[in-house]
């Protein structure tokens, strides 16, 4: 007698390992209950629903975002990652958001130009384009010549932490870019931008050298939402 086909097990989801900075608003943050959120963690999701995918968010401290994508902790990081200066470390998504390197400071502040940042404590977020920007900018540039002109360049852990210390009078401005910038304006109306910019780039998803196929599959349903 013919007997059922047994119905195969139904295919486990791919679980997509978004690998962001913890705390670096609005584009990624752990919000006060728990959850993921941010820009680009519901970018992320949305791409995930769209291609059938499980969504985990793997978050992290900035500075270790290379060892946790290395590791396979994560799939790609994926949280206002700077292309410029990064060329040949990841594997690159095409740039999905344009940004300018700022200065940020108190709106009582007598720095109104970059010249007056001269002799001042200046501040930015560790491992960021703003801090490779500045740490290893070439001899006898502008930038070079800006840095070494500053009292000190102090670097924190978050923006928000280097924020508070602002607001507080231990530091004198803050390297920031400028999304991340005028989110904090909306939390801190006391601050305010130098008109100069230092720097403009582009932000893109990294993914690890070689996963060309999860790439383009992330890249193609970007375009299509």
């Amino acid at each position: 007698p013919k007997t059922e086909a047994t119905a195969a097990p139904p295919a486990e989801k791919f679980v997509f390992k978004h690998g962001y900075d913890k705390d670096y608003p609005p584009y990624s943050i752990i919000q006060e209950e728990g959850t993921d959120g941010g820009f680009d963690v519901e970018l992320t999701k949305a791409v995930c629903d769209k291609l059938g995918w499980e969504y985990e968010g793997v978050a992290f401290n900035w500075d270790a975002k290379d060892m946790e994508l290395n590791s396979g902790a994560c799939d790609c990081i994926w949280s206002g990652l700077t292309i410029n200066g990064r060329e040949d470390a990841y594997l690159w998504s095409k740039p999905y958001s344009d940004n300018t390197q700022k200065v940020l400071v108190p709106k009582d502040s007598d720095i109104k130009t970059l010249a007056d940042l001269a002799g001042k404590q200046v501040a930015v977020q560790g491992a960021t384009s703003a801090y490779e920007m500045l740490t290893k900018a070439e001899e006898g540039s502008e930038l070079k010549k800006l840095k070494d002109s500053f009292a000190g360049l102090s670097t924190y852990e978050t923006y928000t932490a280097a924020i508070a210390d602002m607001n507080a009078g231990a530091i004198d401005a803050v390297v920031i870019d400028v999304t991340q910038g005028n989110f904090q304006i909306s939390k801190n109306p006391n601050l305010v931008f130098l008109d100069e910019d230092l720097a403009t780039e582009q932000y893109g998803i990294g993914f690890r050298l070689g996963d060309t196929e999860l790439r383009d599959s992330v890249e193609k349903a970007i375009t299509e939402l």
